[in-house]
């Protein structure tokens, strides 16, 4: 057994959690192991979680139904056991089957690294656009998780409609999802026209808009706060914001600029993030 890092403070067992890491050898990607678990620690401290213990392993391909080995998986059950640990978090993507076996065979929650950002995302978004977008790329996660049982649905506070004549709850759910998928896709629509708008606008009257670019927590907003005078909200974590925010300001040359904050990147950012965020 490969793990680590265990820290038993007392704390709530419901925000324990064992991290799990692969390094697939034969795989042609940039995964580094060491980085990428670095930077999970901090993605899962900023959702509220407390790491309790580490399992890593090394295989040449993903395991279709299981993504790690089958004794690797007992290893873990029984690693979540001695912690009291209620939730496994994967650092990588797993498939809707891959999560759903895993689920059955350790009988804990189990979060993958997409879920786990969307998680953050969710508790970041403060205006309405920003809970929009967020809410669109949780449903189009969800979407093919939908496995009956409502777990799902409630993990990700989705919604649940009204069944039909013999219409099981499963088609109900997916239903459900696909017409909010609609209505919210309609809304995102409309705030990008309005985005566009705003934009022509700063065009026809030639002030110059400098975007502020880096990885999450670098030090973006500050930046903005120093150069503009501004009071944006700072906090040092993993997506303190994710609103846009632009100021004007002047430079020692008397020359108006429009200074952007904008969401900072991250390592293997969820593709259904990237598409719901193209709006803003």
């Amino acid at each position: 057994m490969e793990s680590g890092k265990i820290n038993m403070k007392k704390i709530n067992n419901d925000n324990l959690v064992i991290l799990v890491s692969v390094e697939f050898k034969t795989i042609n990607n940039k995964y580094n192991q060491n980085t990428s678990l670095a930077e999970l620690y901090n993605l899962v401290e900023s959702a509220g979680y407390q790491v309790v213990g580490e399992l890593s392993q090394s295989r040449s391909t993903p395991d279709p139904s299981l993504f790690i080995g089958a004794g690797k998986v007992e290893e873990l059950k029984q690693l979540a056991k001695n912690f009291k640990v209620c939730t496994v978090i994967f650092d990588h993507d797993l498939s809707p089957i891959q999560q759903k076996n895993l689920e059955e065979k350790l009988e804990l929650t189990v979060i993958d690294r997409t879920e786990l950002i969307l998680k953050i995302f969710s508790q970041r978004a403060h205006t309405k656009e920003g809970k929009l977008q967020v809410e669109l790329a949780r449903l189009n996660y969800l979407l093919p998780r939908l496995i009956g049982k409502g777990k799902q649905m409630s993990r990700l506070g989705g919604g649940i409609g009204t069944r039909g004549p013999g219409e099981k709850q499963l088609e109900v759910d997916r239903r459900t999802i696909k017409n909010r998928i609609a209505d919210l896709n309609k809304e995102i629509e409309a705030i990008k026209k309005h985005r566009t708008i705003q934009r022509n606008r700063r065009k026809k009257i030639l002030v110059p808009v400098i975007s502020l670019v880096g990885y999450t927590n670098a030090g973006k907003s500050t930046l903005l706060n120093t150069l503009t005078g501004s009071e944006v909200y700072v906090k040092n974590q993993l997506f303190a914001t994710l609103d846009p925010v632009s100021r004007k300001t002047k430079l020692p040359s008397g020359q108006e600029v429009i200074f952007t904050d904008t969401v900072g990147f991250i390592q293997n950012l969820p593709t259904q993030l990237i598409a719901a965020f193209r709006a803003t």
